[in-house]
């Protein structure tokens, strides 16, 4: 008789039972095999949370001759170092991968920008996220050189056969705010725009153009270099914006810290927000819900990105067959006082 008073380790069967699945469906949910719905997959994995288990992937892939250890890399820009973890978007995204490891019984390492290459190269793990690939990527590079399962945040720029990604729905997250302002009473929407050589500002570049085309509007964009110095440059580009005649009666950024530029630049043109100028930006910064006035966001959701790409690994680590290779995560719109309807704020 199990003394009541003594904890038990939760078992297989216990998930399944809380689930209402069975223990093989357990078993592809928490390893990323099988052909599952999103719908169930969660479930498993919220009653595995509730009951406190925890698989023992790690002992089991050892004794296979694996680590039990995945890894998280991040691009370099040369010696420039970029504080990621500084970044809300990298720092949501990090925190949803290394929950979704631990659920599944793995061990998530984030490995630092700075890296020596022998590093990545040798560093032990099963396979590997590699977050916001650039064109000519050395990280990219060399890990393709270990031929272990890697999946990206972020599209390649180059892709190539076979590649395994996750990103936000960069088309969607645009249009949302596209259409949220219009809603709001814009009818001339800027959007400053990063040259980089990633996939996000060609996607972001090519939604607003389908965008302004479609309702046949003009595209009101200014580019800005977003190394070294994103934040004078940004709000370099918001101000060139904002000095057209006519001027755009709405401004949208598409990095962390745009809106904050944006409202600089109006600042600086003696422009109000929003009963002059609406202002919008694609980022995951709480701040902006205490800013003057709060910003209209769209979160990209990156702790779904993390976690959907640690679910995509590991059905390559499995050898899960028919396992869709390109995953999208949809965007959520968060309306604050920065878009308020213009007569609405008239009114106020």
């Amino acid at each position: 008789m199990k003394d009541p008073g003594v904890w038990q380790r939760p078992t297989l069967g216990a998930v399944a039972a809380r689930a209402g699945v069975s223990t093989a469906t357990v078993s592809n949910a928490l390893n990323g095999t099988g052909r599952l719905s999103e719908a169930t997959k969660q479930r498993v994995l919220a009653a595995a949370r509730e009951l406190g288990y925890a698989p023992a992937s790690t002992a089991q892939a050892v004794a296979c001759g694996n680590t039990g250890v995945l890894g998280l890399t991040m691009t370099t820009y040369g010696e420039l170092p970029v504080a990621y973890t500084e970044i809300p978007y990298y720092a949501q995204l990090t925190l949803g991968a290394m929950a979704a490891a631990h659920e599944r019984g793995y061990l998530l390492t984030v490995l630092p920008s700075s890296l020596a290459p022998w590093m990545w190269l040798n560093t032990p793990m099963d396979g590997v996220i590699h977050v916001a690939p650039r064109a000519d990527d050395p990280v990219c590079a060399l890990l393709r050189e270990r031929g272990i399962p890697m999946v990206s945040d972020g599209r390649p720029p180059r892709p190539r056969w076979g590649d395994a990604w996750v990103d936000p729905d960069h088309d969607v997250a645009l249009r949302l705010l596209l259409d949220h302002l219009t809603d709001a009473g814009a009818r001339r929407i800027g959007l400053t725009l990063p040259r980089h050589d990633d996939a996000y500002p060609l996607l972001i570049g090519r939604a607003y153009a389908s965008w302004c085309a479609e309702r046949d509007v003009p595209a009101l964009v200014e580019e800005y270099a977003s190394l070294p110095d994103y934040f004078t440059a940004e709000r370099d580009a918001a101000g060139r914006l904002l000095g057209r005649v006519p001027r755009p009666d709405a401004v949208i950024g598409v990095y962390s810290d745009s809106g904050h530029n944006i409202l600089a630049a109006a600042r600086h043109h003696g422009l109000r927000v929003p009963r002059d100028l609406l202002v919008a930006c694609v980022s995951e910064d709480p701040d902006y819900a205490t800013t003057t006035p709060p910003i209209t966001t769209v979160s990209l959701r990156p702790d779904r990105v993390g976690e959907e790409a640690v679910d995509l690994l590991l059905a390559l680590i499995n050898a899960r067959t028919g396992a869709d290779r390109r995953r999208l995560v949809q965007p959520e719109l968060v309306p604050r006082r920065s878009t308020r309807h213009a007569a609405a704020e008239r009114r106020s």
